[in-house]
């Protein structure tokens, strides 16, 4: 999850991904860490929530069989599509595609934002190469800029987990993010 205004309703998602038996790992940029409640979310989810590289003796979090990046910010967005990997959660972005792990991104940008050529890019870079990014009409439309405070109640969270199941279903793995 990135820094974003839905961040603070990640245990949406999670609730919708337990109840399908879904292991649920957040991982959080470090921008994120100021919109949860970590230790609410490490008691729901039974799993630290991780933002920096684990230490040496320190477990290593399960591989997951597939990704949701949601909230996912425009910097996010353009630094995997660059493939920038200057935070842990930006290394596991970076792999993913070429690890065949299936990954969703769920934005949540403003229009200004939205509209730039550079993210259009990075949208198309992503998509070319497998990642399912949930932009446009009947998914995520961004908003007016300075509304986004609005928008927060009707992120659409279970849309995300609807896109990695079809995904995986169609892969035949069982869902662990």
């Amino acid at each position: 999850m990135c820094g974003a205004g839905p961040a603070g309703e990640v245990g949406k998602l999670v609730d919708l991904a337990q109840q399908r038996a879904w292991d649920v790992q957040i991982v959080a940029t470090p921008s994120a860490l100021d919109f949860i409640d970590t230790a609410r979310l490490e008691e729901q989810t039974g799993r630290p929530v991780r933002s920096q590289y684990r230490e040496q003796g320190e477990p290593r979090s399960p591989k997951a069989n597939a990704i949701i990046v949601a909230p996912a910010t425009y910097n996010t967005i353009n630094k995997v599509a660059a493939g920038i990997s200057d935070t842990y959660a930006l290394g596991i972005l970076a792999e993913a595609p070429n690890l065949g792990i299936p990954t969703v991104v769920l934005p949540f940008v403003n229009r200004a934002l939205a509209g730039r050529r550079a993210f259009h890019r990075s949208v198309n870079d992503l998509q070319a190469e497998g990642i399912r990014v949930l932009l446009g009409p009947g998914e995520f439309e961004p908003h007016d800029p300075g509304t986004g405070g609005s928008r927060i109640d009707v992120f659409p969270w279970g849309l995300a987990l609807h896109q990695v199941e079809q995904i995986m279903a169609n892969s035949n793995t069982k869902p662990r993010i």
